[in-house]
């Protein structure tokens, strides 16, 4: 089903990366099933109990981190869940957007809706209408190895503290919730500790990253093959019987899709022997596109896996007969973290073939096409510079494609003496994502301007005539040198939204 259709999801059971996608971009409305709510109710009554009983809990009745054996008396309690906001909400510098804000919350929601951490269920319905009624709490971006400054910022709304974006304007927290009719709230025992803890940010920035990567992966699919086409390349490094012989389902799947686009052009045909072999970044389409793909599903798996756990400490476990409060290290943000980094370079694999193919599209040395596909070059430079663009773009790409996770900086006066940085894996992933996307944009550029060179007797596939088609309504075929910046946005948008995908998959049927 399209994300864009979807106008509720009810926490209770698993959600999908599609679900998730649907709140945090569209505004899908959000909604508790009753089993949310009574696993939430049920482990509060356990704190609860265990409160009155005097046990020593961490974080309910102790200090944080390494001021753990601090003990905090029953009237502290709740200043300490006051405290613990404000001394946390350290990052700096520019704010992350709103829907990644947006998808930190809907993850404290799946996080502590799991039933394991006692807060109360009025806490949650907070950011339950924060979600709904579309205020966005501020939260500066830059500062996090992996939990607690982005989610304190978020969390100060809750009590009328910190600021929040509403209707475009950013308002002191008190005045936004004011203005949706909601009143700050009284943070109780353990409920700051957890609105702060485990790997809700890494994985909210982590899903947006790799949702964007695995459709511009698809995006990419669809790219090259219209490169292929207008380039005059053989079909047949896409045989399915080559396929065989080495049977990766990515690989598979990718050369599936090449064919499926090409299956009824003519041009494809007409030129399938008109080399023996073509330049790797054509025929080797299946295999980059394929190991890609392979490690974005690996880091999917993981991601769903992750939306759907819960990952605060200590936790409480509330199996009749069983209850225990256990501590441990479920807010670790590796698993997160390593997809992650394994996904920027999944991505900047995918960026890389896609430079070179546009390289052969504008370099009348490797096409038989006019010098940067423009009639009259020398008077015009064409798309030479677009070209430039994506080497910086890839440049970028390769820097965020140094791992953050293989890197320590001990905190917490060495109690935290191993940080997992999975937050900044994430949040480089983001970025990366965005560049495949530009540089995709402008190898569709390149190919949209060779369509018009290819001799009038030949025609696209249908899925390629559909592309070019609806690109002449949005970038002119242009004679001399334009304004190319806007149309390579609209282009990117085009790629970001999956209309690309839309637009082929009407005309011949979903891609693998």
């Amino acid at each position: 089903m399209d994300v864009k259709h979807i106008k509720r999801v009810i926490l209770g059971d698993p959600i999908t990366i599609e679900e998730f996608i649907a709140v945090v971009r569209y505004g899908a409305q959000v909604e508790f099933s009753d089993e949310y709510c009574r696993r939430v109710q049920k482990s509060r009554k356990l704190l609860e109990q265990w409160i009155q009983q005097g046990r020593i809990m961490y974080g309910v009745n102790t200090g944080f981190g390494a001021l753990c054996t601090q003990l905090i008396t029953e009237e502290e309690t709740i200043q300490l869940q006051k405290n613990i906001l404000l001394s946390h909400a350290v990052s700096v510098g520019g704010p992350l957007t709103e829907e990644e804000v947006r998808a930190t919350m809907l993850m404290v929601l799946q996080n502590l809706g799991q039933g394991y951490s006692g807060v109360r269920i009025e806490v949650l319905d907070m950011y339950r209408q924060f979600l709904n009624f579309r205020l966005t709490p501020f939260a500066p971006r830059e500062g996090s190895v992996g939990y607690l400054s982005p989610e304190a910022h978020i969390a100060l709304v809750l009590i009328g503290e910190g600021k929040a974006y509403l209707e475009g304007e950013l308002l002191p927290g008190r005045e936004a919730l004011n203005r949706i009719g909601l009143k700050p709230i009284t943070l109780t025992a353990k409920e700051g500790l957890s609105l702060i803890s485990g790997t809700t940010g890494a994985t909210a920035l982590g899903a947006l990253a790799l949702y964007d990567m695995l459709k511009a992966a698809t995006a990419a699919d669809i790219i090259g093959a219209m490169t292929l086409e207008v380039l005059k390349g053989t079909i047949r490094a896409f045989d399915e019987r080559l396929m065989m012989v080495r049977p990766h389902p990515e690989q598979t799947d990718t050369a599936s899709n090449v064919r499926n686009i090409l299956k009824d052009s003519t041009i494809a045909r007409h030129f399938i022997d008109y080399r023996l072999q073509d330049a790797l970044s054509l025929r080797c389409i299946p295999q980059l596109h394929g190991a890609a793909k392979k490690t974005l599903r690996d880091a999917l798996r993981v991601i769903e896996i992750e939306m759907n756990s819960c990952c605060d400490n200590p936790i409480l476990w509330t199996v009749d007969g069983e209850e225990d409060v256990i501590s441990g290290g479920n807010a670790d943000s590796s698993y997160v973290g390593i997809e992650m980094d394994s996904a920027c370079i999944a991505a900047t694999a995918i960026a890389k073939m896609s430079e070179r193919r546009n390289n052969r599209l504008i370099n009348d040395r490797l096409s038989e096409y006019p010098a940067f596909l423009i009639s009259r070059p020398g008077l015009n430079s064409g798309l030479m510079i677009p070209q430039y663009a994506q080497a910086a773009l890839l440049n970028d790409m390769k820097i965020l494609s140094h791992p953050a996770t293989v890197d320590n900086s001990p905190t917490c006066a060495d109690q935290e003496d191993y940080v997992a940085m999975g937050y900044n894996a994430a949040k480089k992933a983001r970025e990366a994502a965005e560049k495949l996307e530009y540089i995709l944009a402008i190898e569709l550029l390149s190919t949209y301007y060779a369509y018009q060179f290819i001799e009038r007797d030949l025609s696209p596939g249908t899925a390629s005539k559909a592309i070019v088609e609806q690109l002449s309504n949005m970038v002119p075929r242009a004679e001399e040198d334009i304004y190319l910046y806007p149309y390579i946005e609209l282009l990117k948008e085009f790629i970001h939204s999956g209309e690309i995908i839309e637009c082929v998959e009407q005309k011949i049927g979903q891609l693998k």
